[in-house]
């Protein structure tokens, strides 16, 4: 056992996981690579975003085919157990496990980092076959030849986590970036020694000069390729399973099912199934508490790189999508290997390759509340967005003056945004109203989930606030066009959209604050709004 040959690591990793409260088996995931074990789909790389279970899978493949360990306790209880071929293949392989997250000690350079993998590979080689007597100070890639023609044709499955981690460390160079490629290309391509080949990244495989260094892989992306998909992410029926283990193993449970649908559903497999994120389904149950788990690739600044340097062009797009709608985009999904994002498709290709979009029938959206929060903090505090920016900050006056039921304030606030020379303020349709009211009420989502079109009482209202704390005020608004704010109000009390949040027949309310109806109308012939708010 080495650093990288037949390591032990990807086997404790993978039990530790196996044994916590929230794992969910997806080993069915290894009858497909049972199948191409030698053949002519050796070659497999997954991209998924962050925190979408690509280093769990990549151990658990390691821990099952990898002679490191024997891990049948652990597989025997799954479903790959079932498999006719199970035993054919548990722990009959030679695995070279590397993670090229992992830098050196004070890594500085590219030569230190490869210098790390390539000598630690020969070093393995040399131990795990003494009687040999290894030129170490041959390439590893001769080495491995050698190895396959005096060892019986001794094969190896190459499990590769994080293949494009180099292009993210600030010493990486473009030319640093080419070699490393080339060493991938040596290593790998039309090697009778691979066996399988599987390798997780964020990135796309990036094309080089002709593209040839690594074409031999079978790419798999979340939004276009349907194989694999079920395996990243969690399904709806999966979380349904963990959250009834969350209610039967925690005291006070503090979330909802459809907590979890709202804070981290809303991507989308290219088989049209929905996704949770995993680790922060997992990190809410574990804690008992909604909140963002999203790390570095999560934050508004995060956000606010990718569209810093072509803000004219999607400034309107993130006024709707913070709505809830999506808007028409052309993904390239190689745009995310570029250091220069230019144009509003390339921009809207890297936030979906990173998973901060999600990408559906030819559109891009903002996928849950968790990364709706992101945005609306960025939203906030870039005054380079202009007037989405000044909207947002108006937000909070907003917010208080519909509490207040001071009418006067909130009419004028509106009539500001519609005064602010920008197309989605034209009025045109109830999308670009509704999405400047999701501007002058931005500040609300700190304190209430806000739903657009709900299902209420006999129909479905504009937009209805959930208030988080209990206690809260609840806010019904309806929205309106050449009518008077009277005629909304009676619509909300007509279709008696309260009952949404006075309960059934005979149910104590959850609910403790006032319920508040809100009409806010537009009159196209005077160019003005008007308000009213009533206490239901």
């Amino acid at each position: 056992m080495g650093l990288f040959l037949n390591c032990i690591a990807p086997y404790e990793k993978y039990k530790s996981l196996s044994l916590s409260q929230y794992f969910i088996d997806k080993t069915e995931l290894l009858e497909e690579f049972i199948y191409g074990l030698g053949g002519e789909a050796q070659y497999i790389c997954i991209t998924r975003p962050r925190r979408f279970g690509k280093t769990v899978m990549a151990n658990m493949i390691a821990a099952f085919l990898g002679k490191a360990e024997d891990s049948s306790p652990i597989f025997d209880m799954l479903k790959i157990a079932k498999s006719k071929q199970y035993y054919d293949h548990l722990n009959k392989y030679d695995v070279i496990y590397i993670d090229f997250s992992e830098v050196p000690e004070n890594c500085v350079s590219y030569e230190q980092y490869i210098t790390r993998i390539s000598e630690g590979l020969k070093s393995d080689l040399a131990a795990a076959y003494p009687e040999l007597q290894l030129d170490i100070n041959k390439p590893v890639w001769d080495i491995l030849s050698i190895l396959f023609e005096i060892k019986d044709k001794q094969k190896f499955v190459f499990v590769m986590d994080e293949w494009d981690a180099l292009f993210h460390m600030p010493f990486s160079t473009d030319r640093d970036k080419q070699d490393f490629l080339l060493f991938l290309k040596s290593l790998l391509k039309s090697k009778a020694y691979v066996q399988l080949a599987y390798m997780t990244g964020i990135l796309p495989i990036a094309k080089y000069s002709d593209g040839s260094e690594l074409n031999m892989f079978i790419e798999y992306n979340m939004a276009t390729k349907i194989r694999f998909s079920e395996y990243f992410g969690f399904l709806d029926d999966e979380v349904d399973t963990l959250y009834a283990r969350y209610i039967e193993n925690t005291r006070k449970p503090r979330i909802t099912r459809e907590n979890l649908r709202v804070w981290y559903d809303g991507y989308n497999t290219a088989a049209g199934e929905r996704l949770y994120n995993p680790r922060s389904i997992v990190c809410a149950l574990k804690d008992n508490q909604l909140a963002n788990y999203w790390t570095s690739s999560g934050t508004y600044d995060s956000i606010f790189g990718y569209i810093k340097d072509n803000i004219a062009d999607v400034r309107d797009d993130l006024a709707l999508m913070l709505s809830g709608e999506s808007v028409p985009a052309d993904i390239q999904e190689y745009a995310a290997t570029s250091m220069e994002l230019k144009t509003r498709d390339e921009i809207y290709s890297a936030m979906v390759v990173y998973g901060l979009l999600t990408y559906e029938d030819g559109c891009v959206s903002i996928p849950n509340k968790e990364l709706m929060d992101s945005f609306a903090s960025m939203m906030k505090k870039e005054a380079s967005l202009g007037y989405v920016y000044r909207l947002a900050n108006a937000s909070m006056k907003m917010l208080r003056a519909t509490l207040d039921g001071d009418t006067d304030t909130m009419a004028e606030i509106l009539q500001y945004a519609h005064n602010t020379e920008t197309p989605i303020l034209s009025y045109n349709n109830e999308t670009e109203l509704s999405a400047v009211v999701n501007l002058v009420y931005l500040s609300a989502r700190d304190k209430y989930r806000i739903e657009r079109e709900d299902k209420a009482g006999k129909g479905y209202v504009d937009f209805i606030f959930y208030p988080v704390k209990m206690r809260d005020d609840c806010i019904i608004l309806e929205l309106k066009v050449d009518h008077t704010p009277d005629e909304a109000i009676a619509q909300i009390k007509e279709k008696e959209y309260a009952l949404k949040f006075k309960g059934k027949l005979e149910e104590i309310s959850k609910y403790k604050g006032r319920i508040l109806a809100v009409g806010i109308c537009y009159s196209k012939e005077t160019k003005e709004h008007s308000c009213k708010v009533e206490i239901l």
